[in-house]
Formats: C-alpha cells, structure tokens, sequence
C-alpha cells in the first residue's frame, strides 16, 4: 500500500498482539530486520534498523527502552549505546546513527513505513 502523499510505502510487519507493551521485537520486511517497540503509556510505536551500528550486531530490539528527558531511546543489550527512537542519533555521545521508519497502526496491523 503505497502513500502518495509522502511517497512511503507501506508493509504490513504483524498484528498489534504480537507486540509486548514497553518492549521491542524485530520482523523482517523487504529483507531487512526492523525493530519494532511499544510504549503502552502513551500509545506510541516506534520503528529503527535491528542492527546496531557499533559492532552489526542484530539485537537492538532486544535492548531496554525507556526515556531520556522527553526522547524516547533504546540502549544496545551489548554495549549500552543508546539511540532516539525518533531521530535515530546516538544518545551516548558517540557519532553512531540508525535508520528509523514511520508506523501506523491500521485494523489492529502494525505497519512499517518503507
């Protein structure tokens, strides 16, 4: 399903309950994992790159979520870089960048925007 408006395709990952409130979980789409998280308190959902810039490892989805001020962020479960779920940029200082996606929720479907 295709956006004109803004040129994103859209592509469905998973039904809303295959995702854990305040968690992350990776789905693949188009060949690429893509993390995928939940923050139940506001009803907000967030999508980046499942690799972690720092060593390529697949596993930010797997990491902790959580707040800094008001920037939502997820920290590697390895090495504890933390990352803005809305920007993408490292929070820890370091100059590490990842890709982050629109979402939609849509008859209970979550769906990436690519």
């Amino acid at each position: 399903m295709q956006d004109i408006a803004t040129d994103t395709t859209w592509v469905e990952a998973a039904p809303v309950s295959a995702f854990e409130a305040d968690g992350g979980r990776a789905v693949l789409i188009n060949g690429t994992q893509i993390a995928v998280y939940y923050f139940a308190d506001e009803n907000q959902w967030y999508a980046t790159d499942n690799m972690c810039p720092h060593r390529g490892q697949q596993a930010l989805s797997r990491g902790m979520t959580g707040t800094e001020g008001d920037e939502p962020k997820v920290a590697c479960p390895f090495h504890k870089k933390t990352f803005s779920l809305k920007s993408g940029k490292c929070l820890s200082g370091d100059e590490y960048t990842i890709k982050t996606y629109p979402v939609k929720i849509e008859n209970e479907t979550v769906f990436i925007g690519v």
